[in-house]
């Protein structure tokens, strides 16, 4: 894979590179004309502290791009503090369920989206928009291509759409994780590029009124996590230059208790990574002593609940089936292919990837070895998978690893079925096609092995104990339930 240098004619080969391939059928943006009829109250050339009074009068206008798991809560914050925001997204259901105050994600109660809407929170498709933005804050996937390389199409194709409305003294800001470099490297030489009135990004501190400016600040939403307020999660900052820290800082400041600057968008982009394989590296290891402790006959669970006990220099992690979620899964595929760059390979990182993504034929394995106990194969099996989310009591399918289980058992010939309370059909992803509608809770003794992959809150789990023939139980939900029936894998 070539590298991306911080040349312009290397980012547009590459850019180009990215949005040619569409693995993934990335989707691409028909906008209609600017209108020349809008109305524009901010002069071209808005200087510093009249954009960041506007912040701080709540008069600044925020444009959100991409309403999915990050860009949905954090529209909903900003009108909660008085903004007018305005939310964009190509996907029309989204659009469309928002005009209409609904939510189509479990966590956020279509009561939030109407007390938004009130607010003056509005949805559209019409890009054209941008250009009476204030801010514009870009929230669009960044995934994995089949080569466990970067698929930065999302982002490429929301920065070309952007570009054409773009305007002095707009502060732009990628939230979306990605490998250090991106901010400058790909988006930036695109908004300089393909912008109308040939504007550049502010780096230096003095300005001519022709600037834009950019900074990045990585999205820290952890899906069900229902302990700590979004506005109690520090937001590190990284802007181009210092008056775009200073406007990004500003923005955050409005919404969240803390705003934490670093020196650079690469800085901030790293900050994230960091975060997120810290956690990816720390499941690898209980993973693997996991895969050990079974061999040995020691409940990992015991030991980690022991080790925990200790009040320094200890965090607990936990095995799984695999890793789930956008961002454990996929950044340190992220920094790895960024380090060849540099000639340089992150060992320990891919060390810790190649166990995790190992895990789910783990699973497969195991429930191979439990039915054949019962001198039955998985070929023809009847199989259900408890829970098909990424991690329990949350409607979020991004990467999980139940749909690897699922299409690993049906590729050795098992009848599989599943049930999750989040998902009442599964249809098709970006990697997988599944057309499965849920099955009813009920007669497990007509499955061959029930499968616990996540372990959703709702489930009775001494009841489907009591219930199925056979349990293969991937998160220790079945702890404490003493029974023959039961496979810890």
């Amino acid at each position: 894979m070539r590298s991306i240098s911080a040349a312009p004619m290397a980012t547009k080969d590459i850019v180009f590179r990215v949005l040619k391939l569409k693995r993934f059928d990335a989707p691409t943006f028909d906008f209609p004309p600017e209108k020349s009829s809008m109305t524009i109250s901010s002069a071209a050339g808005t200087s510093v502290d009249q954009l960041k009074t506007r912040i701080q009068q709540r008069q600044a206008r925020v444009g959100i791009i991409g309403l999915g798991y990050v860009g949905l809560p954090l529209a909903l914050l900003y009108s909660e503090q008085k903004f007018a925001v305005t939310g964009f997204d190509i996907d029309a259901r989204k659009v469309d369920t928002l005009a209409k105050g609904g939510s189509y994600i479990y966590r956020i109660a279509a009561e939030e989206v109407q007390a938004a809407k009130k607010q003056g929170f509005t949805a559209t498709s019409d890009y054209s928009q941008l250009t009476a933005m204030d801010a514009i804050i870009i929230c669009v996937p960044t995934p994995l291509n089949e080569y466990h390389e970067p698929d930065l199409s999302y982002i490429t194709d929301t920065t070309h759409s952007i570009a054409p409305y773009l305007r002095a003294g707009q502060l732009v800001v990628l939230e979306s994780t990605t490998y250090p470099g991106t901010t400058e490297e790909v988006m930036i030489p695109i908004l300089e590029k393909e912008n109308k009135a040939g504007l550049k990004a502010a780096r230096e501190q003095a300005l001519t009124g022709q600037e834009f400016f950019v900074a990045f600040s990585p999205e820290r939403e952890d899906p069900g996590n229902t302990t700590v307020a979004r506005r109690d999660i520090p937001k590190v900052v990284g802007g181009l230059n210092p008056q775009a820290s200073e406007l990004a800082g500003a923005l955050y400041g409005a919404i969240f208790n803390r705003t934490v600057p670093v020196s650079s968008p690469a800085a901030a982009e790293m900050t994230k990574l960091l975060e997120n394989i810290y956690r990816c590296v720390n499941i690898a290891l209980v993973n693997e002593l996991k895969l050990l402790c079974l061999r040995m006959g020691i409940d990992i669970w015991e030991v980690i609940a022991a080790a925990s006990t200790k009040p320094f220099g200890f965090h607990p992690f936990y095995p799984g089936p695999g890793l789930g979620g956008h961002c454990i899964p996929v950044d340190p595929f992220y920094l790895s292919w960024k380090a060849k760059e540099w000639d340089f390979r992150t060992r320990f990182i891919e060390l810790a990837g190649e166990i995790n993504t190992n895990m789910p034929y783990h699973v497969l394995s195991s429930v191979g070895s439990a039915l054949n106990r019962y001198k039955k194969s998985v070929n023809g099996a009847r199989v259900l998978v408890l829970g098909v989310a990424y991690k329990k009591d949350i409607d979020d399918l991004r990467e999980s690893p139940s749909l690897t289980i699922i299409e690993l058992l049906q590729k050795d010939g098992a009848q599989v079925s599943y049930h999750d309370p989040y998902f009442p059909f599964i249809g098709k992803g970006r990697k997988y096609n599944l057309q499965m509608k849920c099955a009813e809770l009920k007669d497990l003794g007509q499955y061959d092995c029930v499968v616990i992959v996540t372990d959703h809150s709702d489930y009775d789990y001494p009841s489907i104990v009591q219930q199925a023939q056979l349990v293969v139980d991937t998160r220790n939900a079945t702890r404490g339930i003493d029974s023959s029936k039961i496979v810890h894998c």
